[in-house]
């Protein structure tokens, strides 16, 4: 997930993490777009922690930045062309050499043809003879961004694992304002720095994870929801990302931005959301139930709005079928299964009962009776209690903090 400056600034300032790139190959693609004065600082911070950089343009690119700029702040001669004088500029030697091809700034028009596999100048060429991991800095006016075909272009190439950062809502060389404005470097260079700070631990495993609440029909314009952010989920799915793993998440409605590199499935009711996951259950290694699912839905859904002049009494209710019991009948022994319990009372007994019912492996409970805990917060205080009956409570912490102990909590238990 693309980060603040802000935030950013202050990891950096309390040390949280180091931005550690030495050795790292990153090969810099620079596109058709008035962003592309900004490729120069961002190819200057690559550099100064520790990269080596080579950059290749689109012809339209040298409008915008020289390739003379790009070949001083790189250290390594620019490419644009297949040929240098008499010289060949071998493709397929770029694509191989890097470890990650970043676009910065990825404009509509090269974005549409990475998606087509078009190949009309050398940055399509080594795009499509590269193995290594792509990411892309999207940078384009508001309107092109919405546009249908952009938006289905970056969804086609996000289901191929391309990481997408930003793009960011600002002022636009049109004079408009909003979303379409390219990452600062600032920002690019900590999504790239979390990209090889990821932990191999868990690569090959596939997480399966759960997040924020769903809505029930009453009739096409009200429903019955709750308060869930899905802020809990999303920081679990992040976490599980940086540690290696491939993670899918299933989200019901919510306003959180999409994190990078992880398959995203939206979903609005229960029974979307129980059909997605029995889609993608078989091949989870890893399950997270976090997601606060209704446990009613109206028993039918009116055709039309309901007046408020209609006499509505009572809306009768029927229970949605309880997911998490489903995926622990169904569960293999090879497979690990985390449920969440939200209670007001009695918490730890009802969580017991949830986990000796549901074929859990973990189960982590938190109360609303505990100030900053439960929905829309940013913090959370949790006990969780293992397939032994083992309980552990821990202390009020951010959401972030609270997925790194549960997915600890998950590795400790999990075993291949």
């Amino acid at each position: 997930m693309v980060k603040s400056t802000t935030e950013i600034l202050l990891r950096k300032i309390n040390n949280i993490i180091t931005v550690k790139l030495s050795g790292k190959k990153i090969l810099l693609g620079v596109t058709g777009s008035i962003a592309a004065y900004k490729s120069a600082e961002l190819c200057r911070l690559l550099v100064k922690e520790g990269a080596g950089v080579r950059v290749i343009m689109t012809p339209p690119a040298s409008d915008f930045i020289t390739p003379l700029t790009l070949s001083v702040v790189s250290k390594n001669p620019v490419l644009s062309e297949f040929t240098s004088g008499n010289n060949w500029n071998n493709h397929v030697e770029a694509g191989l050499w890097a470890d990650l091809f970043l676009i910065a700034p990825a404009s509509a028009n090269t974005i549409a043809k990475m998606n087509a596999g078009i190949c009309d100048n050398l940055l399509l060429a080594v795009y499509l003879s590269a193995r290594c991991p792509v990411m892309l800095a999207p940078a384009m006016d508001h309107d092109m961004y919405l546009h249908a075909s952009t938006q289905q272009n970056i969804l086609q190439l996000k289901s191929r694992n391309h990481i997408f950062i930003g793009p960011s809502k600002g002022e636009l060389a049109s004079g408009l304002t909003g979303e379409g404005r390219m990452e600062e470097p600032e920002v690019i260079l900590d999504a790239v720095a979390d990209f090889f700070l990821r932990s191999q631990k868990l690569k090959g495993k596939k997480v399966l994870i759960t997040a924020g609440p769903t809505r029930e029909a009453i009739d096409p314009v009200r429903y019955i929801s709750n308060r869930s952010s899905g802020k809990m989920g999303f920081a679990i799915a992040e976490t599980f990302y940086h540690q290696g793993a491939d993670v899918t998440l299933i989200a019901g409605p919510n306003n959180l931005t999409r994190p990078s590199g992880i398959s995203y499935i939206s979903v609005e009711s229960a029974e979307e959301m129980r059909n997605a996951c029995l889609d993608n259950f078989n091949d989870a290694d890893i399950t997270i139930m976090s997601a606060a699912v209704a446990d009613f839905t109206p028993e039918t859904i009116a055709e039309n709005k309901i007046k408020k002049s209609t006499a509505v009494s009572n809306i009768p209710l029927i229970p949605t079928v309880d997911i998490l019991a489903e995926l622990g009948k169904k569960k293999k022994p090879s497979q690990f299964l985390t449920g969440f319990a939200l209670e007001t009372e009695n918490g730890v007994n009802y969580a017991l009962d949830k986990l000796r019912k549901k074929n859990l492996d973990l189960i982590v409970l938190n109360t609303l009776a505990d100030e900053g805990a439960g929905f829309s917060t940013d913090t959370n205080k949790i006990t969780i209690i293992d397939r032994k009956e083992n309980i552990f409570e821990y202390p009020l912490k951010s959401k972030k903090q609270v997925a790194a102990d549960i997915v600890n909590k998950i590795l400790e238990n999990y075993h291949a």
